[in-house]
């Protein structure tokens, strides 16, 4: 049984904008996921979905199977009781997310004084061995947030993440704001703990070769939706629908200076959720768009070994060897394979 599986989700915000429309996800447990889109295409939505943490108001429709028990369907008691022991959240932006005048050791204490019923000095000690287990002094519980540098905040945050030992951990945009030496460091501290605790994990990024280097899977999302899928390396090298493939040149290639400062960027924006294009909503972006794109959308469908796109130009059980114009012709080339910056 998959530890998550998200069917047809539904999410609208007050005003109609519809920030998540159908979309559709699993993860086994142990497994890494990495979502992928740019801002305003409904990742972080989908995240704070997951734990039912959006504004009141919003409409959310679809199902969220976790362990096979439908997070949209729970009272708010055991919603309650799932968050932080089922399933936790380490959000975008720690600075933010921590309690300004809280001790770091209280802050972490308090979900497990909620849902372990452990006493004041056992949370305590809990809180000690959290932080050495992310890489900080058990002494440091004794600081406010303001004491610490953004990466020793953000360790801070997967370490509350990790309290009630939950078999999920969501992570929206962990390294937002660090230095790329920090990102690193808090990429390869979230990877060996979801490896060491068989963890399963979401990350939610607009960089893809982040994730192509932390994730098992890769889902790249547009306007609300997923419109491709598949193994994060194959995904980020091969891309199968026109969007995946401009998000991953948007970034120079190693060994091939002249990409430095050719224009790589996508034009325009995603669209207004309230006021999605009809047919496939990427289709006034996309370069390869044919009249069809306009009027009909597309559903993920076959992209071979693993995969799914839901792009016109790909072929119902498209090879892995990459088909169609999502990919640029066929696949395989020096040019197609070469290593990007960013994934070593």
């Amino acid at each position: 049984m998959s530890l998550l599986d998200v069917r047809n989700l539904e999410v609208t915000y007050p005003g109609g904008a519809a920030a998540v429309r159908g979309a559709g996800l699993t993860l086994a447990p142990g497994e890494k996921l990495g979502i992928a889109g740019e801002s305003g295409c409904g990742k972080s939505t989908l995240a704070l979905a997951l734990l039912r943490l959006l504004p009141a108001g919003t409409r959310i429709g679809g199902e969220i199977l976790l362990d096979g028990e439908d997070v949209l369907a729970m009272k708010w008691g055991r919603v309650r009781a799932v968050r932080w022991a089922g399933a936790s959240i380490v959000f975008q932006g720690a600075m933010h997310s921590l309690n300004a005048v809280r001790r770091i050791g209280d802050q972490i204490a308090e979900p497990i004084l909620l849902h372990r019923k452990e006493t004041a000095a056992g949370a305590r000690r809990r809180s000690g061995e959290l932080l050495e287990q992310v890489g900080l002094p058990a002494a440091r519980a004794s600081a406010y947030p303001h004491e610490l540098s953004g990466g020793q905040r953000q360790r801070v945050m997967i370490a509350m993440a990790l309290a009630c030992d939950p078999r999920l951990i969501v992570a929206d945009e962990p390294t937002t704001a660090l230095d790329v030496m920090v990102q690193a460091q808090i990429l390869r501290l979230i990877q060996r703990l979801v490896s060491e605790q068989d963890l399963g994990l979401v990350m939610i990024s607009h960089d893809l070769a982040v994730l192509a280097d932390t994730c098992d899977r890769l889902a790249v999302m547009y306007a609300g939706r997923v419109v491709e899928e598949g193994p994060a390396r194959q995904v980020y090298e091969d891309a199968r629908h026109p969007y995946g493939r401009a998000l991953s040149e948007a970034f120079p290639r190693i060994g091939d200076p002249a990409s430095r400062f050719a224009p790589r960027g996508l034009p325009g924006d995603p669209p207004d959720p309230a006021a999605v294009p009809s047919g496939c909503a990427f289709h006034p972006r996309c370069p390869v768009a044919l009249d069809v794109c306009a009027a009909q959308d597309q559903v993920l469908r076959e992209a071979g070994a693993g995969r799914r796109a839901a792009c016109v130009h790909v072929p119902e059980g498209a090879a892995a060897t990459g088909e169609g114009a999502a990919s640029g012709g066929a696949a395989g080339t020096e040019d197609e394979t070469e290593v990007r910056s960013g994934t070593a």
